[in-house]
């Protein structure tokens, strides 16, 4: 596995795989096309109970050759997981794929203090104080 240093922040040399920010940039690229992030959205809103192909096809009018390409890409990044229920699939998110991506997306937040970010108080639609 190919290795490269960046540092972390002020002055500390971290060892980082790229195997890290190769999953990361693969997660981002599944959800940069604006039919796999409705796709994922709706998902995340069907919770643990997931939704089959035939309803997110009708859901999102998308026809059923290319809802499976948007399926493999997001399973494939890691974001999604499928379930076989007898001639059925039911998608659901990856909660563990997603909560990875946050954390690499996250990990040297605000200088590697988190608390100067406030991330757990703030409301979606506001930018921490600190950063304004």
């Amino acid at each position: 596995m190919l290795t490269h240093w960046h540092l972390d922040f002020p002055t500390k040399l971290v060892n980082s795989t790229c195997m890290e920010l190769h999953n990361a940039s693969n997660a981002l690229s599944a959800l940069s096309q604006t039919s796999r992030l409705e796709l994922f959205r709706l998902l995340v809103i069907s919770g643990d109970d997931g939704m089959p192909a035939g309803q997110i096809s009708t859901e999102l009018n998308i026809p059923k050759p290319t809802l499976s390409f948007h399926l493999k890409e997001l399973s494939t990044a890691g974001l999604i997981l499928a379930e076989r229920h007898g001639r059925s699939i039911t998608y659901k998110i990856n909660i563990e794929g997603i909560r990875e991506l946050m954390d690499f997306l996250t990990e040297d937040c605000c200088q590697g203090r988190p608390e100067l970010c406030n991330l757990s108080n703030n409301s979606a639609n506001t930018l921490p104080t600190n950063l304004l």
